[in-house]
């Protein structure tokens, strides 16, 4: 059945450098639909729901205002849906060009900025403020540091975070060379690949290269990146700065789903990452993690505590402080019958 055209409202913010675009009420037709509707669903099977049915009004949403003309390949944002239970706020339904994500910490660190200045959530003229949303990973907490009434930091408290598993070889790069790598699960499962085996460096000039090599490396390691029944979601390539008994420093780019490059350091990455180093014995608590991005915008990273880990390695809750920034509210019109719908892109 034919849906009317309708108007969409967002709030736009970006991360570090990384969009998010956040859609707060759904048209009705998607609002109506059981995986928003249903009471007593998790968000996790609210998000199962709309990935295995074809065509669902929400995925089609998503590709309208992900994809041009209204978006881009690299879009990122996510929907406003009813939380697991009364313990959080709201829960959110992350999106990309290519699907629904389960975790997502620049967006977490947006949605705390976004629901303070949207009056949803109550804030302090000076103080700490918890945003608590529930997204498909579990329960994360935007701790809001409050200063003459505006947000001056955002820490990200994510789910248990661990390492999967050490020393995968994957090829990429040509002519049957071999990387090696670590999994880590941060909300959703990364490979982590020092650029010095490649001979490069994380910089702007070489995004290309690090779209091509994540992509190989991704379809190669196949079914050993899958990790809680998800594929391998995002490759890391890190490059090591410093390591003293204060901070370790990294720079990095997180290149995601089907070659998206996360301007930020990205933050479920970098917990993810945070987990990694605790396993090496390289992060104890008190030791700060700096995580620069490849346009050299920064996240850094705490252990918050300790966890009961479900693979041989240690777990923690990382804790992962960025800011947001809004860019801009948008009234998006959708019409089925322009011929570019549901949306196109380029890479």
């Amino acid at each position: 059945m034919p849906v009317e055209p309708f108007w969409v409202s967002s709030d736009d913010w970006h991360t570090a450098g990384e969009p998010f675009r956040i859609v707060s009420e759904l048209p009705p037709h998607c609002a109506s639909t059981t995986a928003i509707s249903a009471k007593g669903l998790t968000v996790s099977q609210r998000r199962k729901d709309i990935v295995n049915t074809p065509h669902h009004p929400v995925d089609l949403l998503r590709k309208a205002l992900c994809h041009e003309p209204r978006g881009h390949a690299d879009m990122y944002g996510g929907f406003i849906v009813p939380p697991d239970d009364a313990g959080a706020h709201f829960g959110v339904m992350f999106w990309h060009k290519d699907g629904f994500s389960t975790a997502c910490g620049h967006g977490t660190i947006a949605l705390g900025c976004w629901a303070i200045a949207s009056g949803l959530v109550k804030a302090p003229i000076d103080g700490k403020c918890e945003v608590v949303i529930d997204v498909p990973s579990g329960r994360v907490v935007a701790e809001v540091d409050m200063k003459a009434g505006k947000p001056d930091q955002v820490h990200f408290i994510n789910v248990p975070s661990y390492q999967v598993a050490a020393g995968l070889t994957a090829r990429a790069g040509g002519n049957d060379k071999t990387v090696t790598l670590d999994l880590a699960w941060g909300g959703a499962t990364y490979a982590y690949v020092d650029v010095a085996q490649l001979n490069l460096h994380v910089l702007p000039t070489h995004h290309d290269e690090f779209v091509r090599l994540g992509r190989e490396i991704k379809a190669d390691l196949g079914d050993q990146g899958r990790h809680n029944d998800l594929e391998l979601y995002g490759v890391c390539f890190y490059e090591h700065f410093l390591d003293s008994a204060e901070v370790i420093e990294q720079r990095n780019v997180v290149v995601f789903a089907d070659g998206q490059i996360d301007r930020s350091p990205c933050g479920s990455a970098t917990a993810a990452r945070v987990a990694l180093l605790l396993a090496q014995g390289k992060l104890i608590p008190g030791k700060r993690f700096i995580h620069r991005s490849i346009i050299d915008t920064l996240f850094t990273a705490t252990i918050d505590s300790s966890a009961p880990s479900p693979t041989s390695f240690p777990a923690c809750i990382p804790r992962v402080t960025g800011l947001a920034h809004l860019t801009g509210k948008h009234q998006f019109h959708v019409d089925e019958a322009d011929p570019t719908y549901p949306g196109f892109l380029f890479r």
